[in-house]
């Protein structure tokens, strides 16, 4: 039966944490159809299939995502030669699932609505397939503020445009605000791993999530735009000043959902430029390519460093 709870119990072990839905209606329900993930409890054995999952990643892009579980098999040492990992969400186009082990590699396309959809239907799999102990990671990139390009954020708060630990959503035409909780524990772990790893620059700070990317981030190049370099540049370094050091669009959905669920997330993004110095991403391909396989690289790591401590 769904919990209607928002948390665990204090006194829980983080190992034998279940995930908790906050909807009692799911318990009436014969059949639960993971529509945009072409999954239904009646239609597939969920349990067998994800029930030993521990770590969700989720990021935009599918293939980054494919090849986030194709590095973290071969990290993990279940990669076999010449084995591929086909996608469980092929039946439908919205978004792309893969796995290995205990480790589930999922994308989430782009932005707040996208992402909110995901996480409806990945929390709804991860309950029905009765999963326990499970980390949920967003592994992506972002816009940096005062960091040079191909830096790591780990987040410490997920905030809006506005600079508060908020996230918003109009549900039957009313404001309701539920808190975009991150694990303070994860985050601390998480900064250890790339201390030990000492590959690339990293630092723990605030991520600004915002709900587009080009006006609702103060861009100068939209098709639209209402206002002057000095604004741009006053808004960005009050983030700054507010401890904000990137901007990216699915964070607070991301901590807000998983937190309501009892289920310990995390929120690692490599910044692609400095949003002070300009608006377009203009670095090669290639550059590009690095630098968006160092929280790939840092996640890895960590699931790694989980798996053995276990």
């Amino acid at each position: 039966m769904a919990a209607s709870g928002a948390g665990p119990k204090g006194q829980e072990r983080a190992s034998d944490r279940l995930v908790q839905l906050c909807n009692p209606n799911l318990a009436g329900m014969k059949e639960d159809i993971l529509y945009h993930l072409d999954l239904s409890t009646s239609t597939h054995d969920l349990p067998a299939m994800f029930g030993d999952v521990k770590f969700v990643c989720v990021g935009g892009s599918p293939s980054r995502m494919k090849a986030f579980i194709k590095y973290v098999a071969s990290e993990l040492g279940l990669h076999r030669p010449g084995q591929d990992y086909p996608d469980i969400c092929a039946g439908t186009d919205r978004y792309n699932m893969y796995k290995v082990g205990p480790v589930l590699s999922v994308s989430h396309g782009m932005g707040v609505p996208s992402t909110a959809i995901l996480m409806h239907e990945l929390l709804k799999l991860l309950y029905h397939a009765r999963c326990s102990g499970v980390t949920v990671i967003r592994i992506g990139t972002s816009g940096g503020i005062g960091l040079e390009p191909g830096s790591v954020v780990i987040t410490q708060q997920a905030v809006d445009a506005f600079f508060k630990p908020e996230f918003e959503q109009v549900v039957l035409g009313k404001r309701v605000v539920r808190s975009p909780v991150l694990d303070a524990q994860l985050v601390q772990e998480l900064a250890q791993c790339s201390a030990e790893l000492n590959e690339f620059p990293t630092v723990v700070g605030n991520t600004m999530c915002t709900m587009d990317f080009y006006e609702g981030q103060g861009r100068l190049d939209g098709a639209f735009c209402s206002y002057t370099e000095q604004e741009k540049q006053e808004y960005l370094r009050a983030a700054h000043a507010a401890g904000v050091r990137n901007i990216e669009m699915e964070s607070t959905v991301i901590a807000a959902m998983c937190s309501a669920c009892g289920v310990s997330v995390a929120v690692v993004c490599v910044t692609l430029l400095d949003r002070l110095q300009g608006d377009q991403v203009s670095s090669s391909h290639e550059v590009l390519t690095k630098y968006q396989e160092r929280p790939q690289r840092l996640v890895s790591y960590f699931i790694k460093k989980r798996l053995a401590a276990a």
